[in-house]
């Protein structure tokens, strides 16, 4: 897709999602470090054009555990074996990508980043109508996130560089074929570039 066919993007109504950067789930990618760097530089332009960040991360305290009922086939051997607490480093947002003050981050106990947190909320608070999609997998978090976004009627990009997944057939099928029914499907330059338009 050319930037011409593309929407013009307003910083300010723009949300940059940044979705499962943990080191848990990132370390088990290919290219992690390569991923991880053009993340950061997006993370970098968002920021200068004064747009916003919001991080997801995945991460479960006692209450949550306990809440996990046995029929949910994703989380139940999950919280059995109880990983990813929320106070551990490696269920950190991974430290290539540390929020800033003024970053909106949410903690979430289930695949989507706005199933279980008030993400649309703080979006939306800050008049919010525009967001790009980053994240680990994007079979997971990123296909969950997008369904549920443009439910409620936001703007959609993902960034097809800025997405991985444990499958790479799967990560094409959806970014080449199902994503675009959704959102603009474009990669971490080209939106650079579209952001400095």
């Amino acid at each position: 897709m050319t930037s011409t066919s593309l929407p013009s993007i307003d910083a300010q109504r723009t949300a940059l999602l940044v979705m499962d950067f943990q080191p848990a789930i990132v370390g088990s990618l290919p290219d992690a470090d390569a991923l991880l760097d053009r993340t950061a530089d997006t993370i970098a332009a968002v920021r200068a054009k004064g747009g916003t960040i919001g991080y997801v991360r995945v991460a479960f305290e006692d209450a949550d555990y306990a809440a996990i009922p046995e029929t949910n086939k994703a989380f139940s051997q999950l919280g059995k074996a109880r990983v990813l607490q929320s106070d551990d480093a490696v269920s950190a947002v991974h430290e290539k990508l540390t929020p800033q003050s003024g970053d909106i981050v949410v903690r979430k106990v289930r695949i989507g980043g706005m199933s279980t947190t008030d993400l649309d909320q703080q979006l939306r608070e800050r008049g919010i109508d525009t967001l790009v999609l980053s994240g680990v997998a994007t079979s997971g978090v990123v296909l969950s996130t997008l369904t549920d976004a443009a439910d409620k009627d936001y703007r959609l990009f993902v960034l097809s560089d800025g997405v991985a997944d444990s499958d790479p057939e799967v990560h094409d099928v959806l970014v080449n074929k199902v994503f675009a029914r959704s959102a603009y499907v474009i990669d971490t330059a080209e939106f650079r570039s579209l952001l400095s338009a």
